[in-house]
């Protein structure tokens, strides 16, 4: 009996790899469809992960990345027992946290709108209007804060002065610029996340509304029974991708919009914009170091707040 057990599962296994090629011809035509994006994943994702170890090195242009001087864990110390560690790692937080929990809402919020307008061509000039700064530069978008916000020729200015209010120097007002910051984050982006979640809601089974309909239910009830309950996933899983990359702020937002002004830096300044600068410096290790960081906490955060996630509701997890 253990000769023929052996034997039946060594025959299985060539059998499986049969299996597996004759998928890979019959689908062919699909993975040929995958390639520009496998290769580009490849080329930009996992290839470059090898000079991850500069991060442990004191590196330098003459040496390169594998001649440089080993030094272990000491850009890292370097970096955490810096005074700038508390500041970037502090604004990033909060700007990305402010960003999941507004942008979220507010997308909630239009596309509940949209879905109450019944014509379409007003849906098609809503749905244009909102995603058109999505494609915007942020260094167009920078130009835009700055007409906005010039302490001599900005358009708010000339509203102040026009109502007898004296001008502001927008770029010497630290205190206004974690609102600056989140409305052009939020005009930027929320068009895309709106026609998001306006296509779950018009996924929705319509005889669920009309029955809410017959028994009673306004459209706040609606919402909240109907609506709402539907969209969870979706949020979940968009806010489980967001809470991966809470540790890596918009480098063009926050680098391009305040103009990188040195006096801005206490409230603008997040772990990118830090890293740009200490490459310009030349602290390639430093840099390479908190860059390692950044992603180390963002694949930790991804697997802990899945598996949460997970735990509550199987349905409502990304993996």
């Amino acid at each position: 009996m253990m000769k023929k057990e052996v034997a039946k599962n060594t025959y299985s296994l060539p059998r499986s790899s049969v299996l597996s090629v004759r998928t890979f011809k019959k689908n062919w035509e699909l993975l040929l469809l995958a390639m520009p994006a496998i290769i580009y994943f490849i080329v930009f994702c996992y290839a470059p992960m090898g000079g991850a170890v500069i991060a442990f090195k004191y590196y330098n242009y003459i040496d390169g990345i594998f001649g440089s001087r080993w030094v272990g864990f000491d850009n890292f110390k370097y970096f955490f027992l810096s005074n700038d560690a508390w500041r970037i790692t502090r604004n990033t937080l909060l700007y990305n946290a402010a960003f999941i929990c507004l942008d979220t809402i507010v997308g909630v919020a239009l596309a509940l709108l949209l879905y109450e307008v019944k014509s379409r061509k007003c849906i098609k000039y809503y749905q244009t209007t909102m995603i058109l700064p999505h494609f915007l530069s942020w260094v167009i978008i920078g130009y835009i804060s700055y007409a906005l916000l010039n302490p001599s020729y900005g358009l708010l200015n000339q509203v102040i002065g026009a109502f007898g209010g004296e001008g502001i120097d927008w770029y010497a007002t630290q205190g206004a610029w974690p609102f600056i910051l989140v409305i052009f984050q939020i005009w930027q982006c929320i068009g895309l996340k709106t026609i998001m979640f306006y296509a779950s809601v018009m996924g929705i089974d319509q005889s669920l509304f009309e029955a809410a309909k017959i028994d009673g239910a306004n459209k706040w009830q609606q919402i909240k029974y109907i609506t709402l309950p539907h969209l969870v996933s979706i949020i979940t899983i968009l806010t489980i991708l967001a809470i991966g990359g809470i540790f890596r702020g918009d480098f063009g937002l926050f680098y391009q919009i305040p103009r990188d002004v040195g006096l801005l830096y206490p409230v603008t300044d997040v772990i990118d914009t830090y890293i740009y600068r200490g490459m310009k410096n030349g602290d390639i290790g430093v840099t390479s170091a908190v860059g390692l960081f950044q992603s180390f906490v963002g694949m930790v955060l991804v697997l802990l707040t899945n598996a949460v996630v997970k735990k509550i509701n199987p349905d409502h997890a990304l993996f």
